[in-house]
């Protein structure tokens, strides 16, 4: 293709040679229609100015497409048959962009430090069951980028934009929210990837910004999410009781914490989160290993 990109009869040259055989278990579902690429690489706002961070980077077709509007892409791949095959790809396909790429050959949550420049935006495909994780990981350990847009499966799309009170709302939705907003950004449909997924995929836009003004640190405010999270219809004062000793123990500190001991996790924001970890700041779980 003219314009550098990656089309369907190109991926299947690309795996054919690799010998590669997607796998379920690492959520690999290539996206080989151009248009795709370009509406991502626009729906993300990255400017030439950018340095793109990139998950799982696979046969290149973002890449190519990310490499082509920012500055550099550093790219994260645990499959060394396709960490090997990328560069060789763009100088292929983008001669020009090739000295732009930097391909970290690792799996994305044992990443904890990047070779400069450092990234400033975010930009992947993520697979559909390591996103969450993944996505916390890289805004817990790499502030600098300030804005990003992921793919993942609709479901969890869904999950990661949803608020306080809403079927979907949860603890991935309540740990993004420490760091970030999200919205929808649009929908994917299956049939713009090989091997063809059996649901759509969601555009979803965050924005980092400052997490909420607490006492209590990120891991206590997220040990409290997980405790009331862990048995859903619980009302909190039992849910938490394992934190505070007792439910009796917890009803006072919910109250303290401007909380109704009686409400339950999804009906809470992150800031009352916070509030509530205050309460439980220096207390020890019970539950954690010692």
């Amino acid at each position: 293709m003219a314009d550098g990109l990656l089309d369907p009869r190109t991926i299947r040259a690309l795996a054919s040679e690799l010998d590669l055989r997607p796998t379920k278990q690492r959520g690999q579902n290539f996206v080989h229609d151009a248009n795709t690429v370009r509406r991502i690489v626009a729906a993300s706002g990255i400017t030439p100015d950018d340095v793109v961070l990139e998950i799982g980077p696979g046969l290149g077709s973002l890449t190519l497409g990310l490499l082509e509007a920012s500055a550099h892409v550093t790219a994260i791949e645990i499959e060394s048959s396709l960490a090997r095959r990328l560069p060789v790809t763009v100088a292929e396909r983008l001669p020009d962009a090739a000295a732009r790429l930097t391909v970290i050959e690792a799996d994305a949550l044992t990443v904890d430090t990047l070779p400069d420049p450092q990234p400033t935006a975010l930009v992947a495909n993520l697979p559909y069951n390591v996103s969450v994780p993944v996505l916390l990981h890289l805004l817990a350990h790499f502030d600098g980028w300030t804005r990003g847009l992921i793919m993942v499966q609709l479901e969890v799309a869904d999950r990661l934009v949803a608020g306080p009170g809403s079927k979907t709302y949860g603890v991935p939705s309540v740990k993004l929210a420490w760091y970030a907003s999200a919205v929808r950004a649009g929908t994917v449909p299956p049939a713009v990837f090989w091997p063809m997924p059996n649901v759509d995929s969601g555009l979803v836009r965050i924005t980092r910004r400052e997490p909420p003004v607490t006492s209590a640190s990120r891991e206590e405010v997220f040990a409290v999410v997980d405790a009331a999270f862990a048995q859903r219809r619980k009302m909190l004062r039992a849910a938490l009781a394992g934190i505070f000793g007792s439910s009796a123990a917890a009803s006072e500190a919910l109250q303290v914490a401007g909380v109704d001991p009686q409400a339950r996790g999804e009906t809470l924001t992150v800031e009352q989160f916070a509030r509530i970890a205050e309460q439980a700041s220096g207390l020890t779980d019970p539950r954690a290993p010692r």
